[in-house]
């Protein structure tokens, strides 16, 4: 199951450098060994390295994505910055319609709570909204406005809310992402971010199926 949250969000895997040997042989460099088949000892070498926190060994494999989510969620995803490189599309140079997330449930504040939320939605849900969504066409017509009357797209794009969806390429290391996804699976995190670090951990699992294991345990 795709644990996005709509059918507009993405998260793409476009190239993969490494798999779990990767992890291995950089660590048995330094007794100057290589291995070329993953075995059961190099299973064991992955776990002790992670519990006992030799972490360089993870650096080496790389993802490299590209992932499409709305701003309110990118900007705090962007706090992660430690072995992370990426590039994000620009509205200075991009005038196309925005694309504009609108969640069907509002999750009620949480009085106990400096952040977060309840589970359970707000009264009149489907009155507030509507209302939202009047206020999203509101600011989408605005911001075509002013690219019709002229005004440069650097500061049209000002008038545009934080749930317009942006789209980046993103690089990192399988320890960057062990991380992100430490930080952002815990049942604290926003639920809205808690979803891409659900996808995220779905890949992870696939292409680094003992590292990964071992990184999140």
């Amino acid at each position: 199951m795709d644990p996005l949250h709509d059918s507009k969000s993405k998260l793409e895997i476009i190239e993969v450098m490494g798999n779990d040997l990767t992890v291995v042989n950089a660590a048995r460099v330094s007794f100057s060994k290589h291995a070329n088949v993953l075995e059961s000892r190099d299973s064991k070498l992955i776990q002790y390295l992670a519990k006992n926190g030799h972490i360089s060994p993870f650096f080496h494999p790389q993802i490299r994505m590209r992932i499409k989510m709305p701003i309110f969620v990118a900007r705090e995803w962007f706090r992660h910055t430690i072995g992370f490189a990426r590039n994000e599309v620009s509205r200075r140079y991009v005038d196309s319609p925005p694309e504009i997330y609108i969640p069907g449930e509002l999750r009620e504040r949480d009085p106990n709570l400096k952040q977060g939320s309840k589970l359970n939605t707000v009264e009149d849900n489907d009155a507030i909204v509507k209302e939202m969504v009047a206020c999203l066409d509101h600011s989408v017509q605005c911001y075509s406005s002013l690219l019709d009357s002229g005004v440069a797209p650097e500061m049209a794009r000002m008038i545009l809310p934080q749930t317009m969806y942006t789209e980046f390429i993103e690089t990192a290391s399988l320890y960057a992402y062990a991380r992100l996804c430490k930080l952002r699976l815990d049942p604290h995190a926003q639920k809205e971010i808690q979803q891409y670090a659900e996808a995220i951990d779905v890949q992870m699992r696939e292409h680094f199926p003992v590292s990964w294991a071992a990184l999140m345990t």
